[in-house]
């Protein structure tokens, strides 16, 4: 569905507005990582839970869902991080997402039923899950936060140049034809990420995005 435009910048402000709302109603400590569950679940009274999604809604590869009306998120059951530890980032970043929709789209009219959101990990990106892919980026990786971050690591904000790393990783991969350069992250990225608690490649993305790691 067609949705209006929105800038980063705008994207950007309404993630720090959520952030600042939860801060000043629970007057927790500005550090990461964010605590994205209870600002679902304490700050905007949002029911979050697993299920089979594939089942429940009878369509395949949907990572997440969110029906409007009954202010419920369902998260597909394969991103439980008690379950798999491993997707930890990804399960954060689908529930970041889920409230990227909640901000900036839940006023609108959408959805097979006209009340549902549906993320589906497959599917060609439209605005609509572009700008809550800004949000969540924004969300869980909040500027300030991954500036403070690269200062006690590097000591300055200048850029990091992974031209090289990148390219060895990509010349390995190549040999074993086994990967593409879309999927590779550096290890610094990787680091911070840790810290962040979202995957490597959300944590690089962002960095790329604010101008700190050059991949070229």
């Amino acid at each position: 569905m067609r949705v209006p435009y929105l800038h980063k910048a705008d994207i950007e402000a309404a993630a720090n507005e959520l952030l600042m709302s939860y801060h000043y109603k629970f007057g927790m400590e500005e550090a990461p990582p964010v605590p994205v569950e209870e600002i679902l679940e304490s700050l905007l009274g949002l029911a979050l839970e697993f299920g089979d999604l594939d089942a429940l809604l009878n369509k395949k590869g949907v990572l997440g869902a969110t029906w409007v009306n009954e202010r419920r998120v369902v998260i597909n059951e394969m991103l439980d991080p008690t379950e798999d530890p491993s997707v930890e980032g990804r399960y954060r970043f689908t529930l970041a997402h889920e409230l990227g929709h909640w901000q900036l789209h839940r006023h609108l009219s959408f959805g097979e039923d006209g009340q549902t959101i549906l993320c589906r990990s497959k599917s060609k990106k439209d605005p609509m899950e572009w700008q809550a892919d800004c949000f969540a980026g924004y969300l869980l990786m909040p500027k300030k936060d991954v500036i403070r971050s690269w200062e006690e690591v590097f000591g300055t904000h200048e850029p990091y140049d992974a031209s090289d790393e990148l390219y060895n990783m990509q010349s390995r991969f190549d040999e074993a034809g086994e990967a593409s350069e879309a999927g590779l992250v550096v290890d610094l990225a990787r680091d911070l990420a840790e810290v962040f608690q979202v995957s490597g490649l959300a944590m690089q993305i962002r960095l790329v995005d604010m101008g700190l790691l050059k991949l070229r």
